[in-house]
């Protein structure tokens, strides 16, 4: 059988022929770079949304380049295919945009080191302690013993505050305790509620808790009680033991005042 004859005689048997390879080729490239990835985002303990982004990414990728092989064994002038190559990338990159962005905000965090593992810290209202940092995110115990994954790209995006007391270099954390009083009790007795329960912990903690008045309305004062621990994990039973504590002092105090 003469192949040169049968494809002189059906020139488009070439074009199926490459067709077919592409295809396969392309097929098979994707199954073996997914699987590939897949095994990576796992062992690597990626979130979700970062994993599928490069999965996203790697399928777009030999798409592209399917199409590109397509339309240049089809004959399309290479003019096109450059303006689609270029068309392809954008939409590549603007699919990987997560991905990279989340690498780079890794790189940064890794570098400056705003916050440590064991850290204290409020990110985007997500407050606890610091288990874990990596490229792609930062793993936070609640107070509630969730661990929640944040991304280090939402890092950047968002306010952040280490509760280390004074820089890197301290070996105690403050936190703040909020309360609201209203004016039922002056000023004298209402401190005197506070002073009392503060004295309860100067000997537990190692800095005497402090507080302040923080805002005076005609219907309520704001005060914020400052509390100071070695190990961050205490803040999980000590900041609600002494809310109970004053709450519970100070309904005392005014039911004696009335």
């Amino acid at each position: 059988m003469d192949f040169n004859n049968i494809f002189a005689e059906y020139p488009y048997l070439t074009t199926i022929i490459w067709v077919i390879v592409i295809a396969v080729v392309a097929a098979i490239l994707e199954r073996l770079i997914t699987r590939w990835l897949r095994k990576f985002i796992k062992r690597t303990e990626m979130p979700p949304e970062v994993g599928n982004g490069l999965v996203l990414t790697a399928r777009l990728l030999i798409l592209v380049g399917a199409i590109v092989a397509l339309l240049d064994v089809g004959g399309v002038p290479s003019d096109i295919l450059v303006s689609f190559s270029a068309l392809g990338g954008a939409a590549v990159g603007f699919a990987s945009t997560r991905t990279v962005g989340n690498f780079i905000a890794g790189i940064y965090l890794l570098v400056t080191r705003p916050f440590h593992v064991g850290d204290y810290v409020r990110i985007d209202g997500i407050e606890g302690i610091v288990k874990e940092i990596t490229i792609n995110y930062a793993k936070i115990l609640t107070p509630d013993e969730n661990v929640i994954s944040i991304s280090t790209q939402r890092i950047l995006d968002k306010e952040f505050v280490n509760y280390r007391f004074r820089g890197e270099d301290s070996d105690l954390y403050c936190i703040g305790l909020d309360l609201t009083f209203d004016h039922s009790l002056s000023t004298e007795k209402l401190e005197k509620v506070l002073n009392s329960v503060i004295e309860r912990y100067t000997e537990k903690l190692p800095r005497k808790p402090e507080y302040k008045l923080k805002k005076l309305t005609r219907l309520e004062r704001n005060y914020t009680v400052y509390i100071y621990v070695k190990q961050p994990q205490d803040i999980f039973s000590i900041r609600p033991q002494m809310l109970k504590e004053i709450t519970e002092a100070w309904e005392k105090a005014k039911a004696q005042n009335q």
